[in-house]
């Protein structure tokens, strides 16, 4: 630009010819390090404003005045800041614009409050975290269509150092809580205590999502838990993520992240019973009260859950018969094979999900079809949403690998051979039932 040209080469370009011989100008350019068209703006504004304006570099001009927040509204977003910090709840940018909104105030943007708080010293700049662009989130597209029980250990303020468990039932699509239990350990009984609970108050949902905990599910160890037993003859089909994948569990983990720190601003715990209180002040704040991040802008829990019709479990099922730790899949010359009754779809409208494992030949049986989905993806499982005319195909993290027709309704015995149509660059799903938009097991609350 020209406003770079020292003070001594603007004054020769003034005093340069008028009439310059062929290519003098170029030669004086380069030797000097400038383009022919900072040379003929020097020129320009010699002629306009004079030979001393020009010898100066002009000034830029902002296009736009800088417009600082308002003291008040910096005081009020730290003083927000303050008070969800002290009562245990998240005090991130975005958790302070949520609970300004609820008291009526128009906040700063996000980045504005990060500035805000930076510039006062509260938080410390991360500049390597992971932006928020990058994270992947996977959510079953109905309430009820699929819940999460995990439990965590939590160690009383007593004598003792005496340690309970707190059992928390959460739906997938929603976030919300649908109910919390105490305990001594993490036991089966304890695990249907929570679970009943929860059917009890808002139905039963069509998954059950636990870990291989031996209190949960023990179908990989070829045997079935109390609980598995108790969620089929409620027609619910119990399911597990993959051993030493804690992130299929996700939801549940960033979960008890904010349980425990909700619990440390509220130390000490002394008691079981105060424990159990506390658990449900948790439940009912984090259900109505807290926006959550991984959902639509200011929109809670509860907001989430009551927004869309549930989905339904379905009949009562025997328990499947002891197999050699594959679950509920057989597995065959390295191929995953549907089992045997499986309902068809015949409805445009009624998806479903069912998780298949990749073969070593890079393929998944699913819907009377073998499909090829790539040699990458051998020995992964992945997620299918399917109903009468689609095939959806999504990765561990809900990523969508592809899509291919269904095969429609085939004579007995055969299978079709069908290959995806992937999408590039694959995109993150946030699902409903009538189309794929932009937001597994992910996590951030």
């Amino acid at each position: 630009m020209a406003a770079r040209i020292d003070a001594r080469v603007r004054q020769r370009i003034i005093n340069f010819p008028d009439s310059p011989r062929r290519g003098e100008v170029t030669r004086f350019c380069r030797e000097h390090g400038i383009s022919r068209a900072e040379f003929y703006k020097v020129r320009s504004r010699a002629a306009d404003e004079g030979k001393l304006a020009a010898v100066a570099p002009r000034q830029p001009i902002a296009r736009s005045v800088a417009r600082r927040t308002s003291d008040e509204i910096e005081t009020i977003a730290l003083q927000v800041r303050a008070q969800l910090k002290r009562e245990g709840w998240d005090h991130g940018p975005l958790s302070v614009a949520a609970a300004m909104r609820r008291q009526g105030i128009d906040p700063p943007s996000r980045a504005t409050l990060a500035r805000i708080f930076t510039r006062h010293g509260v938080v410390r700049p991360e500049p390597a975290k992971r932006p928020r662009a990058s994270y992947r989130r996977f959510r079953y597209p109905d309430p009820n269509g699929c819940w999460q029980l995990d439990g965590v250990e939590i160690v009383l303020d007593d004598e003792a150092g005496s340690r309970r468990c707190v059992l928390q039932v959460e739906d997938d699509h929603s976030r919300f809580i649908l109910a919390s239990h105490v305990a001594l350990s993490e036991t089966s009984q304890a695990a249907i205590t929570v679970v009943a609970a929860a059917i009890g108050h808002h139905g039963a949902p069509a998954r059950f999502l636990t870990d291989n905990g031996t209190a949960f599910n023990q179908s990989r160890r070829g045997r079935t838990s109390q609980l598995e037993g108790f969620l089929r003859r409620q027609g619910v089909e119990p399911i597990t993520g993959r051993p030493g994948k804690p992130t299929t569990q996700g939801k549940s983990e960033r979960l008890h992240q904010t349980f425990h720190t909700f619990l440390d601003a509220h130390r000490p715990i002394r008691t079981q019973d105060r424990l159990a209180e506390l658990a449900d002040q948790f439940a009912q704040y984090y259900n109505t009260q807290r926006a959550h991040q991984a959902l639509d802008p200011d929109q809670t829990p509860a907001d989430a859950y009551q927004s869309r019709p549930k989905a339904l479990p379905g009949p009562p099922t025997p328990p499947p018969p002891a197999t050699p730790a594959t679950g509920r899949r057989t597995v065959k010359s390295g191929i995953t094979r549907r089992l045997k009754g499986e309902r068809p779809v015949t409805d445009a409208n009624d998806a479903r999900w069912a998780d298949r494992l990749v073969s070593r030949n890079g393929r998944i049986h699913i819907c009377n079809a073998k499909i090829y989905v790539g040699a990458r993806h051998i020995g992964e499982t992945l997620h299918i949403m399917f109903n009468a005319t689609t095939i959806e195909i999504f990765d561990i993290n809900g990523v969508l690998i592809g899509t291919t027709p269904h095969p429609g309704p085939v004579t007995t015995g055969t299978t079709r051979l069908l290959t995806i149509s992937p999408r590039t660059p694959p995109v993150t799903v946030r699902h409903n039932r009538q189309q794929a938009t932009e937001t597994q097991p992910s996590t951030k609350h």
